[in-house]
């Protein structure tokens, strides 16, 4: 039977390595080891970046509901008007351009999210799974996000 080392540093037949010493040894291995690149070899594709951005924009979503759904349950212990009366109040007030984009800023994560759910759910019926549909459904879901959004914070009131 061949019997082959894992070492990868020589330590010589006459040293003994002490019991505390052991971990000191594989961590100077580990410092000599080539660091993986990662994503910085990979050039960005629309498949992998909706994929993030759908987990970011699932987490923002989910986050931003429960930070105000707990900001109004404490607001009358702390004095903060947040009630939907306020909130329209001190919206009409801004300029219309900033009240656009903040609409614009909040329909896009739900209309992204939205979407690229309808396209998870194709998916799991087993349509539209090779590369190139994956691909156009991926641009189809962007496009879609960006007239909504607009016409949201347009023309919604």
């Amino acid at each position: 039977m061949l019997r082959r080392p894992a070492a990868t540093e020589s330590i010589p037949p006459s040293y003994k390595v002490p019991l505390h010493d052991g971990n000191a040894i594989l961590n100077r291995q580990r410092l000599n080891r080539p660091v993986s690149p990662h994503l910085t070899i990979y050039q960005p594709q629309i498949p992998w970046l909706l994929s993030g951005l759908n987990r970011i924009t699932g987490s923002v979503l989910s986050g931003g509901f429960y930070v105000f759904g707990f900001a109004y349950l404490v607001a009358p212990l702390l004095g903060w008007h947040i009630e939907s009366a306020a909130l329209a109040e001190s919206f009409a007030e801004l300029p219309t351009l900033v009240k656009g984009g903040l609409k614009f800023l909040v329909a896009l994560p739900f209309t992204f999210h939205s979407f690229n759910g309808v396209r998870h759910l194709i998916w799991d019926t087993g349509r539209e799974f090779a590369n190139k549909s994956v691909v156009r459904t991926g641009w189809v879901v962007v496009g879609l996000t960006m007239v909504s959004s607009l016409e949201l914070a347009v023309y919604g009131t």
